[in-house]
């Protein structure tokens, strides 16, 4: 499953997909992880939320990040939830917009795949997101 928070930049994204990270932690029965362009959300973060700086593993492309999310997925059999924060710069799809649809679509199949949530914080009015993907808007600010 994939739940899209999104609006403009400077919205208050990242703040409801940490809080959402944190109460989904308690809930979990499996492990959680949150991936983000830095560390700079560490300690805003439960501690049983494992944090990756995706710019450490230099993806080019919004692919080699799909590629990387299975990774990740074939690393940890008991990954449960997985919070993606900025989104398009973590996924290169910052100079791919069109690309979007493509990349949550295939998030969403990973997700009903391996019983996984991805929980999205995309820099996007509602408005400007492709018709296929609008149903998948859980927060629009």
């Amino acid at each position: 499953m994939v739940q899209l928070i999104v609006g403009e930049k400077g919205k208050g994204k990242t703040k409801v997909l940490l809080d959402k990270a944190n109460a989904g932690v308690k809930a979990a029965n499996g492990s959680v992880a949150y991936l983000d362009k830095s560390t700079k959300h560490m300690y805003e973060l439960n501690n049983k939320i494992r944090l990756i700086n995706v710019t450490e593993y230099e993806i080019q492309n919004c692919h080699e990040f799909v590629g990387f999310i299975r990774g990740i997925l074939s690393q940890d059999n008991d990954l449960e939830q997985l919070y993606l924060d900025s989104f398009l710069r973590i996924s290169k799809l910052e100079e791919e917009e069109e690309k979007i649809a493509e990349v949550l679509l295939e998030l969403e199949k990973l997700g009903k795949h391996f019983g996984l949530s991805f929980i999205i914080s995309l820099s996007k009015n509602e408005s400007d997101l492709p018709e296929e993907v609008k149903g998948m808007i859980e927060t629009s600010l």
